[in-house]
């Protein structure tokens, strides 16, 4: 699993143009004040809200309302205030509403190195965007073998041993009109609960790379269409050379060879097909996504043909 980490150089280079954010303070440590993913989920508090000095978030927004209720405080109050601001190291202090900076706010950002910035927008605005983009950034992210592929608009990854013909099987998906994601090492976040998004990293970009023919750049082949930025995973396919075992369950025959595979939190549906001459892989993987389909609307085929054997059992006594 990779350590996801952001420094308050990179979200503010991130966020400048978007946000029109102001660097006011602190600006010369601003490469070196990093938040870790690792921190986290030991801490209470937000990655990003408005003012807090109990519970502070790592980025601490200021609206009319906190300057308000600085000024309010007397001259003792208010420095140790600041400075309880300041000794909790958050990655950056966020003024609302292009609101005038007050001097002594500023000098401590200055004398600490804490990262001070002023934006136009409003500070709910401010809120759910730097905790949507923070939460996404440092959500828990895993880099796994095999091609990531949009089959019937549903993410789906296929997996198997080296040479067991999951670039071979991506090419001819495309030629049928399905999408590529990402070649050989996708990279999943889990940006919500039961949500796994799958990239690819930017070197391997429309790439894929076969045996024979070299790295393909499936964009410039087959157009625009036939790649796509990112999905959700939804299905793993995995493609095993193992020979069938003649004893196998005649369960498995019915229901086919399902499972699951955990990734990250997620436990995802997994259909195994076997790989043998004469078999076309490219057909049964999309079968295996229309089934899947299926089954996620609660239609399942073998349950209604294992129903409809009972009834007939029934019937001949």
């Amino acid at each position: 699993m990779v350590a996801a980490r952001i420094t308050a150089a990179e979200l503010f280079e991130q966020q400048q143009e978007l946000l029109g954010l102001r660097w006011v303070a602190g600006q010369r440590d601003a490469g070196r004040r990093v938040l870790e993913a690792v921190h986290t989920v030991a801490r209470r508090p937000s990655l990003a809200g408005y003012l807090n000095i109990i519970y502070p978030n790592k980025v601490q927004i200021l609206g009319t309302e906190e300057l308000a209720w600085l000024d309010g405080l007397d001259a003792r109050q208010r420095w140790e205030t600041i400075q309880k601001i300041i000794d909790f190291r958050p990655l950056a202090l966020v003024i609302s509403k292009n609101q005038a900076c007050p001097d002594d706010l500023r000098a401590a950002a200055e004398e600490s190195d804490t990262p001070l910035w002023v934006s136009p927008r409003r500070g709910h605005e401010l809120l759910n965007h730097l905790q949507y983009r923070l939460a996404r950034t440092l959500a828990p992210r895993i880099t796994l073998h095999g091609v990531f592929m949009e089959i019937y608009s549903m993410g789906v990854l296929i997996t198997g041993e080296s040479g067991s013909g999951k670039s071979e099987l991506a090419l001819e998906l495309v030629t049928r009109g399905h999408r590529l994601v990402a070649d050989d090492a996708p990279e999943f976040t889990q940006i919500a609960p039961d949500v796994l998004d799958g990239t690819c990293p930017e070197l391997l970009q429309d790439m894929l790379e076969l045996r024979g023919l070299g790295v393909l750049n499936i964009r410039q082949m087959f157009g625009d269409t036939a790649v796509k930025r990112n999905k959700y995973l939804r299905l793993i396919v995995h493609l095993s050379r193992t020979a069938p075992d003649s004893q196998a369950d005649a369960m498995v025959r019915l229901t086919g060879d399902l499972g699951t595979r955990r990734v990250l939190d997620l436990d995802v549906p997994m259909v195994t097909l076997p790989v043998m001459a004469g078999r076309n892989l490219a057909v049964l993987t999309e079968a295996a996504t229309r089934m899947h389909i299926l089954r996620s609307k609660g239609v399942d085929p073998a349950a209604a043909f294992m129903a409809r054997h009972s009834h007939f059992l029934e019937r001949a006594q």
